[in-house]
């Protein structure tokens, strides 16, 4: 009994004594643990340090980056302008390839219509000019325009992304507006305007018709945009129009513009002066009754009679001591054997003989010729119509329209208003010419000497002649005219002309008469 309870305070002892291990062993678990925390504290150090080595490395790029770059002469790379890649390029080599680009690129001339009506516009005549300095410098720009970080951010989105720029383009609106102006009058629908001829003791009046013109700024619009995209080398750009009403008639503006009492002719030999002759002209009803008769109802032409009241002298009984001297001469052929186009030259140069234009004073060809009809003697004869040869009424006067400019220019005089043919005729070269459409195409010239002048006109044994006689002034000038083809394509012909005035023998000015373009036959 005695050893049993000795073996139970034995184990009681072992029991109550375990605490005290296991103390222990947690003081030698807490001395071996301290090393384990400082390992821990390394690896946290190493990692502080990698970082702050990337990020180093990171900044030695970026300014690596950023200095290759500021530094860098050239354009950018993923830039291009107009479709053109000029990475890599400087701005002034940039513009040398990007004008050469553009030059092989365009066409010399774009093709314009309405409906069936189409015709050729030179990119020349209208001074097409893509701005590519401005264009090469904003490539350059790309990347250089804000601070470090937004240049180097541009540069990557470029780089990867490209940029494409479009150069501004410029044209001449003027000179094209001039270009449009003509197309207008050519237009197959095109308005005619209202006009009005003496022819006997009558007064003619042609109502005016409804056509197409030209819209002007929308059709610049067009012909910019298919330029700027070059759509323009394959399709032809639309004319953009508007229907046109034209003037009412103004039967009280005609009857002062033609109203007028008879005038004797006269010069002066101190100091020289010539004072033509004039008709006295009147209505030979009342200004009432020529409103009615127009208003009463629609017509083709209308007829008011008129009082012609003759002066007692006349321009052409005072001869040649009023105009002594020859200005300018110039003659055209023409084929003798077609009677009905020499019946029309005849009755043309007939009405234009004889004109006597004070300094100053305008001539209007279609005012002094009148309309072209069967009730004036007019024949059918060959003319252009639509880009065909067709036989139409008064075919062939023309031919002393241009006679008559090629004289007018030779004496040196102001011409106000000349339009060149479709087709370059046969009788004169390209740019000598000038066409005339009764009610929408006119001559016209100014006589801008200090003295008046007089127009002779002749039409026999095949040839044309004008003769304008005056007096000579000591600035007078020999004039020159040339004329040449600057460039031919499929569908037209392109020309200029020049007057040169000469004194001396020497150059003293050099002139351009017209820029012209004509269809191919």
């Amino acid at each position: 009994m005695s050893n049993k309870n000795s073996l139970l305070e034995k184990e009681k002892t072992q029991i109550l004594t375990q605490p005290e291990k296991n103390e222990n062993i947690t003081e030698n678990l807490g001395t071996t643990f301290i090393p384990i925390k400082k390992t821990s504290s390394n690896i946290m150090s190493i990692f502080v340090l990698l970082i702050f080595i990337f990020i180093l490395v990171l900044l030695l790029i970026f300014s690596i980056f950023t200095i290759y770059n500021t530094l860098n002469p050239n354009i950018i790379s993923g830039v291009s302008i107009k479709g053109l890649d000029v990475s890599g390029l400087s701005p002034s080599d940039a513009k040398y390839q990007l004008d050469n680009y553009l030059a092989d690129k365009l066409p010399e001339e774009i093709k314009v219509k309405h409906k069936d009506f189409e015709t050729t516009i030179s990119l020349s005549q209208m001074d097409i000019e893509f701005d590519t300095k401005t264009a090469s410098n904003s490539a350059f720009q790309i990347g250089r325009e804000g601070n470090v970080f937004e240049n180097n951010l541009s540069i990557l989105s470029t780089r990867f992304g490209n940029i494409n720029i479009e150069p501004n383009i410029t044209l001449d609106k003027q000179l094209l507006t001039k270009n449009l102006e003509d197309i207008s009058t050519q237009l197959p629908d095109t308005v005619i305007q209202s006009s009005y001829y003496i022819e006997g003791n009558e007064l003619l009046i042609t109502p005016g018709k409804e056509g197409s013109v030209v819209d002007i700024n929308p059709t610049i619009e067009a012909i910019k945009n298919s330029i700027a995209t070059f759509s323009a080398l394959d399709q032809p750009v639309e004319i953009v129009t508007k229907t046109q009403q034209p003037d009412d008639i103004d039967v009280e503006k005609i009857y002062h513009e033609v109203r007028k009492d008879p005038v004797d002719a006269y010069y002066t030999k101190e100091p020289f002066a010539v004072f033509p002759s004039e008709n006295g002209v009147d209505f030979k009803i009342s200004l009432e009754e020529a409103k009615a008769l127009i208003t009463a109802e629609k017509k083709e032409e209308y007829s008011i009679p008129l009082s012609i009241i003759q002066p007692k002298v006349t321009t052409n009984m005072i001869g040649t001591e009023a105009f002594p001297d020859l200005l300018s001469t110039f003659s055209t052929n023409y084929a003798a054997s077609n009677r009905n186009r020499t019946t029309n030259l005849t009755l043309a140069a007939n009405k234009v003989n004889g004109t006597v234009l004070m300094p100053g004073e305008t001539f209007s060809y279609n005012k002094v010729v009148g309309a072209r009809t069967i009730s004036a003697g007019y024949k059918e004869a060959p003319i252009y119509v639509e880009g065909r040869v067709e036989d139409g009424l008064g075919g062939g006067i023309c031919q002393i329209t241009s006679t008559l400019y090629n004289a007018v220019v030779y004496a040196n005089l102001e011409i106000t208003q000349r339009t060149n043919h479709q087709f370059v005729p046969s009788y004169v070269t390209a740019s000598r010419d000038a066409t005339v459409v009764y009610g929408s195409i006119d001559f016209q010239f100014k006589n801008n000497r200090d003295y008046p002048i007089k127009l002779v006109c002749s039409v026999s044994g095949g040839v044309a002649n004008f003769q304008i006689f005056g007096m000579k002034q000591e600035d007078d000038c020999e004039v020159q005219i040339s004329s040449y083809e600057t460039g031919r394509t499929p569908t037209a012909i392109y020309s200029e002309a020049y007057k040169i005035l000469k004194r001396g023998g020497q150059i003293i000015d050099k002139q351009l008469l017209s820029k012209d373009t004509y269809k191919r036959h």
